[in-house]
């Protein structure tokens, strides 16, 4: 340990290890007995205080707080409906998704098929860059292509372009659910068990692009390039051929004629649905006086 003292300027310099202190030598004389309370009461006072009590303290740790929990996910917000059609189903009015097939009432709201298909799953099938000229140079936006469905005669497809990827997936998912079709499902010999083909042949065309969906013997499986495939899995098909001609690297393409051939399932009858059926009222024309009361669920 090392000391130096200085008389001149009263200053004491202490060395101890590798810490050096600084310390002045306080006067004994000329010293006002108010500025030692004063400095007393300001070191023994808590820091911050302003003298509020324990306002100014805390306030920094309390906005902390809070804006890290604005900063969580927020909380889904309940749905409101905006359309006739999801004023009914939130009242409970109707029943299924094939009420509204039955009368073919349009979907605006995707929420409607979140209620009804609550085991939809969507895959993003392809992002591709898309570029426009302008003046100014290219304008390059994300494409996106959604498939939906709960593999269990329910399927739909969403495309859409935006300046960012999460935001045209988003998009392409809403317009996936407000496309979603019925698909009817059929055997190829005998009806036993479950259905698990097509009822009958059918073919889709999109661009250049022709596919032909055909029904198989049970256990043969999905016979169909990557994207088809995926498409009748979502759609609940267990079995099927299919064929196609054009253009068909344009997976585009190639999932809009699948997806038309598909919707195509119910356009044919086959003679066990030609029985008569009694004419029921559409839900609008049935509820039309709650409808009219303006009540909101």
């Amino acid at each position: 340990h090392l000391e130096i003292t200085s008389s001149p300027r009263n200053t004491t310099t202490r060395l101890t290890g590798a810490a050096v202190f600084h310390s002045r030598a306080t006067p004994t004389s000329n010293t006002h007995p108010r500025r030692h309370k004063m400095a007393d009461r300001g070191a023994s006072a808590p820091r911050g205080g302003g003298g509020f009590g324990s306002r100014g303290g805390d306030r920094g740790r309390g906005r902390g707080r809070g804006r890290g929990r604005r900063g969580g996910k927020s909380e889904e917000k309940e749905w409101q409906p905006v359309t006739k059609l999801g004023r009914l189903v939130k009242a409970g009015k109707i029943q299924s998704m094939e009420e509204i097939y039955l009368h073919s009432l349009p979907i605006k709201e995707y929420q409607i098929v979140d209620f009804f298909l609550p085991k939809l799953k969507d895959e993003v099938m392809k992002i591709k860059p898309v570029q426009k000229q302008t003046r100014a140079g290219q304008r390059t936006r994300f494409k996106a292509i959604v498939l939906i469905g709960d593999s269990e005669g329910h399927v739909g497809l969403g495309i859409k372009t935006s300046k960012e990827v999460a935001t045209a997936i988003r998009a392409a998912i809403i317009i996936a659910k407000l496309s979603v079709i019925p698909v009817r499902r059929g055997y190829w010999g005998t009806n036993l068990g479950l259905p698990h083909s097509l009822p009958t042949k059918e073919s889709g065309k999109c661009g250049s692009v022709t596919v032909r969906l055909i029904p198989a013997p049970r256990g043969t499986g999905l016979v169909a390039s990557p994207a088809v495939k995926r498409l009748l899995q979502l759609a609940g098909v267990d079995d099927a051929y299919t064929s196609s001609a054009g253009s068909t690297k344009t997976l585009e393409n190639t999932l809009k004629a699948t997806f038309v051939a598909v919707s195509n399932t119910y356009g044919f009858l086959t003679p066990n649905l030609w029985k008569e059926t009694k004419l029921i009222r559409s839900p609008l024309e049935e509820y039309a006086d709650t409808l009219r009361e303006g009540k909101k669920y």
